[in-house]
């Protein structure tokens, strides 16, 4: 028996794993299929996984070498809270200065964290006319406009001061905006994603 066949081991995306899973609306096949490790309320057993679709035998070998993909040798559930008492308290841990914000694809702030409203408000409407600009350039045909941009206020540029992160959850757009280092490889991005995807929410503006 191998530790994939064992029935206590769980799967779950990595910190990276979930960035990439969710960084494109229309995501490739094999993201879509591990998009689904998060499908459901507790993380799915890997045997299980494995089996309820083809190929994912080769998948589940190539995002454990590149690291998309991780085992759990617990019952490991989905983040089960109210989303605006969550949102502020998960978001922090992904900014270096503990200064976060949530944007909606409308540029609405549905959580934040560090800023005041009004700043808040003020970068997510920026990281949604961003968002648009960039989608307009890949339309063009630019490879350059990518998914993430980092913003500098120093000339020596060795530290962005405000990113800008974007994904999507079951079609819905969202922004993550970061002051300071941005911390992505930690597991709060993953339970920020599962959050929003479990809940089910549709936000709009207060």
């Amino acid at each position: 028996m191998t530790l994939m066949t064992e029935p206590d081991v769980r799967l779950m995306l990595t910190p990276f794993g979930a960035l990439q899973a969710f960084a494109e609306l229309h995501p490739a096949p094999h993201w879509a299929q591990l998009q689904t490790l998060m499908g459901a309320d507790i993380a799915p057993h890997a045997a299980a996984w494995v089996q309820a679709g083809s190929g994912r035998g080769e998948l589940l070998a190539q995002a454990t070498r590149e690291g998309w993909v991780h085992t759990v040798m617990r019952e490991l559930r989905a983040p089960d809270v109210r989303l605006d008492n969550f949102l502020p308290h998960v978001i922090a841990g992904l900014s270096g200065q503990r200064t976060a914000a949530l944007a909606s694809e409308g540029g609405f702030c549905i959580g934040r964290v560090g800023y005041t409203q009004e700043q808040a408000d003020i970068l997510c409407a920026a990281a949604a006319d961003f968002s648009e600009f960039a989608a307009r350039q890949r339309h063009r045909g630019w490879p350059g406009a990518g998914r993430f941009v980092a913003f500098h206020q120093d000339a020596a540029m060795l530290l962005p001061s405000t990113s800008f992160v974007p994904f999507w959850v079951d079609g819905v757009a969202y922004s993550l905006i970061l002051e300071g280092e941005p911390l992505l490889n930690n597991t709060a991005l993953v339970e920020l994603i599962w959050g929003v995807r479990t809940s089910g929410a549709r936000f709009s503006p207060a």
